[in-house]
C-alpha cells in the first residue's frame, strides 16, 4: 500500500547531513539506491541528487516501519522521518560526504514504487546505450550523468553572470524562420496557414544578432537552441546547444577578450583558472605547423625540413623539391621495435601525394648529414620518436593553385599522422591527461573555397564574414587568395567556436555573393530583406557562437556529447525515449497540403 507525501516537508536533501548534525530529527525524500537485510535490521541507502544517506530500520521501529522496509526495492520512492547518528569509527564510509553519519528511522512513507529495472543507475558496468537511451529518466540518475548536468548548469549561470556583468543583454531570437541555408540542410516545418510553405529552424541565429547591432543593441548574447539535419559524430547532435554573441564596433581583439573572460569564468566551475590571453597564430601557421586548422597544442609542432636534403637527396629520395618536408616529434615513445614501424606506415596509408620516412635510423645510413639537420631542425630528445613525411614527385608541373592545394595535402597527411601517432602513444607521452588544457585562437581563414562539383567559390566560413581590407581588390581577380576576418578558439584540438568580423556595407556583402556565383536575384530572393536592412545606418560588428554541449563534455572528461545533454539523439537523430520521429496521421498531413512520397534511390 502506498502512502500519500501530505503536508511532509523536507528539511534535509541527502547529501548534505554532517556530524554537526548528530541527534537532530530529520525528513529526508528520495530513491533508495540499494537495500541491505540483516535481519532485525535493514540498511537502506537513500539518493537524491546531492548524494547518499544511510538509513538504518531497526526492530525499535516498530514492526509497521519494519515491514516497510522490508517490502522496499531498489528505486523505490521513500520519505524517511528520523533521527541522526554518529556512527561507531569502525563504520564510517570514507567514500561519502555523508559517511560519518546515518539516520535512525522512526516513520517511512513510500511513496511510490518500481517496476522491475532494465538496469540499475548503481551498476557498476553500464548497459547498452541503446537501452540507456530508451530508459533516459532511468540512465539521468546514475551519479555521473547527475554530475554531468549539474556542471552544466554552474558553466550556464557562470557564463550569463560574466556576459550581464560586461554589459550584454541577453534577447532571445525566433525559432521559426525562413529557409537561408548555410552549408548544413534545415530542418524545416510546413505552414497550414500558407499551404506549400514552410519555416525552417534556425542553423544559428547569425541574420538576427546582426540585425539586432543594426537596431542599436550594442552587445547581444544568448544561450540558445540550433538545428542542423546532417550526419552525426559524438561530438555532433542534430540539435545542440551554443554560446551566441554580437558586439557592436568590434574588432577581434574585443571578442578575443570577451570571449576568454567567459571561458576563464566557465573553468572555474571545475577548479581550472585558464591563463589568458590565449596564444595566436594564422590558418597558414597552423597547417603548416601542426597540418591542421584546430591544432593540439599538447604535442610537439611539426617542423620544415626541407632545406636539410640536397637537391641530389631528394631526387635519389623521390620526394619533390617543391613541396613540403616535414619532421614530426613525439616525445618519449622509446626506440619503436620493427612492429610499431610497420603499423606507423599502415597509419599513414597508400598515398599517391605523400610519403612517409618512419625509420629515421635507415634514413641515417643512406644520407647521414641530411638526417643531421633533420634532429638538428627538429629537436628530438633521445627518447622521442621521430618521423619524416614528405611530398611525392610529381609527374607533371601544377599551376601555383594547384601547388599550394598540393601543399595543403603533404601538411595535412604529416598533421593527420602526428596525431594518430599521438593517440597511440599516448600513455607513454601523458601530454593528453584529463586537466590539460591548451586554447589558442586560429585567425586569417581563407574567405573562400573551391567546389568541384559546383565549379563556384563558397564562403569558408559564411558569407557574411568580412574579407581582410587590403584584400578587397582580389575578390573578382583572385578569390582564393582572400583572407578572412575570420577567428576560430581552439581547445586541444577540438574547435570550440566559430566567429568572425561580418560584413555591415551592402555594396561589399553584394560583391561577396556575386564572388560566390550568386545572381542578383537569387541575392535578392535569399536576403534581399537583409541587404536591405544593411543600407539604414549598420554599425560595424562582430561575433562568435562557442558549442556549449562540447564545452561541458571535455570540462566534464566525458567522451560523447550524449554524456552532457539531458535527452540526446542517438547517431541516427533517433529519440529511442519518446519514439522520434514518427509517421503522423493522415488527417494532419491533410491540414498541411503534404503527401508522403516513397523515397527511391538516386
Amino acid at each position: 500500500m502506498l502512502d500519500f507525501l501530505g503536508d511532509l516537508k523536507r528539511t534535509h536533501m541527502c547529501g548534505e547531513l554532517r556530524a554537526s548534525d548528530a541527534g537532530s530529527k530529520v525528513v529526508l525524500m528520495g530513491w533508495v539506491n540499494r537495500r541491505r537485510d540483516l535481519g532485525n535490521i535493514i540498511f537502506l541507502d537513500l539518493r537524491d541528487r546531492s548524494g547518499i544517506t544511510q538509513v538504518v530500520v531497526t526492530a525499535d521501529a516498530g514492526a509497521e516501519v519494519h515491514d516497510k522496509a522490508n517490502a522496499v526495492r531498489s528505486e523505490f520512492v521513500l520519505a524517511v522521518i528520523g533521527h541522526v547518528k554518529l556512527r561507531d569509527a569502525g563504520t564510517i564510509n570514507k567514500n561519502i560526504s555523508t559517511g560519518e553519519v546515518e539516520v535512525v528511522a522512526d516513520e517511512l512513507r513510500l511513496l511510490n514504487d518500481c517496476k522491475t529495472l532494465p538496469f540499475s543507475p548503481s551498476d557498476s558496468v553500464l548497459a547498452n546505450e541503446e537501452v540507456r537511451l530508451k530508459y533516459r529518466y532511468i540512465d539521468l540518475r546514475r551519479p555521473d550523468l547527475q554530475r554531468n548536468i549539474q556542471l552544466r548548469h554552474k558553466v550556464s549561470i557562470a557564463i550569463r553572470e560574466h556576459l550581464n556583468a560586461q554589459g550584454f543583454y541577453e534577447i532571445e531570437t525566433p525559432f521559426m524562420t525562413r529557409s537561408t541555408p548555410e552549408g548544413a540542410r534545415d530542418y524545416l516545418v510546413p505552414s497550414r496557414v500558407y499551404p506549400g510553405e514552410f519555416y525552417a529552424l534556425p542553423q544559428s541565429p547569425q541574420l538576427f544578432k546582426q540585425i539586432l547591432m543594426i537596431s542599436g543593441f550594442d552587445k547581444y548574447f544568448q544561450i540558445v537552441r540550433c538545428f542542423r539535419d546532417e550526419d552525426l559524430r559524438a561530438d555532433r547532435q542534430p540539435e545542440f546547444t551554443q554560446i551566441d554573441l554580437e558586439i557592436s564596433f568590434a574588432r577581434p581583439e574585443m571578442v578575443f577578450h570577451t570571449v576568454e573572460g567567459f571561458l576563464k569564468a566557465a573553468f572555474s566551475t571545475i577548479g581550472v583558472d585558464l591563463q589568458t590571453p590565449f596564444p595566436q597564430m594564422s590558418y597558414d601557421q597552423a597547417i603548416r605547423l601542426y597540418g591542421i586548422d584546430k591544432p593540439d597544442l599538447r604535442l610537439p609542432c611539426m617542423a620544415d625540413v626541407r632545406h636539410a636534403f640536397t637537391s641530389e637527396n631528394l631526387e635519389a629520395l623521390h620526394i619533390d623539391a617543391e613541396l613540403p618536408v616535414v619532421a614530426i616529434v613525439i616525445p618519449k615513445v622509446g626506440e619503436p621495435t620493427r612492429k610499431e614501424r610497420d603499423e606507423i606506415k599502415t597509419m599513414f596509408g597508400e598515398r599517391k601525394d605523400a610519403k612517409v620516412f618512419e625509420d629515421i635510423k635507415r634514413l641515417e645510413k643512406s644520407f647521414p648529414e641530411a638526417a643531421a639537420k633533420v634532429r638538428e631542425i627538429a629537436k628530438p630528445n633521445a627518447e622521442d620518436l621521430l618521423v619524416v613525411v614528405a611530398g611525392a614527385k610529381r609527374t607533371e608541373p601544377a599551376t601555383a593553385s594547384k601547388a599550394r592545394q598540393q601543399a595543403h595535402a603533404v601538411h595535412s597527411a604529416a598533421g593527420q599522422l602526428r596525431l594518430a601517432l599521438g593517440q597511440k602513444y599516448a600513455e607513454r607521452h601523458g601530454a593528453f591527461k584529463q586537466g590539460n588544457f591548451r586554447l589558442l585562437w586560429v585567425t586569417d581563414f581563407p574567405m573562400f573555397e573551391w567546389d568541384e562539383a559546383e565549379g563556384r567559390w563558397n564562403a569558408a566560413h559564411h558569407p557574411f564574414t568580412s574579407p581582410h581590407d587590403e584584400d578587397m581588390d582580389k575578390l573578382e581577380s583572385d578569390p582564393g587568395a582572400v583572407r578572412s576576418l575570420a577567428y576560430d578558439v581552439v581547445l586541444n584540438g577540438t574547435e570550440l567556436g566559430s566567429g568572425s568580423i561580418r560584413i555591415h556595407r551592402q555594396d561589399i556583402q553584394s560583391k561577396i555573393f556575386k564572388a560566390m556565383g550568386m545572381s542578383p536575384e537569387e541575392q535578392q530572393a535569399r536576403f534581399g530583406f537583409f541587404l536591405e536592412a544593411l543600407q539604414y545606418g549598420t554599425p560595424p560588428h562582430g561575433g562568435i557562437a562557442l558549442g556549449l554541449d562540447r564545452i561541458v563534455m571535455i570540462l566534464a572528461g566525458a567522451d560523447s556529447l550524449r554524456e552532457v545533454i539531458p535527452f540526446p539523439k542517438t547517431a541516427k537523430a533517433v529519440d529511442l525515449m519518446v519514439d522520434a520521429p514518427t509517421p503522423v496521421s493522415e488527417r494532419q498531413l491533410k491540414e498541411l497540403g503534404i503527401a508522403v512520397v516513397e523515397k527511391k534511390d538516386v
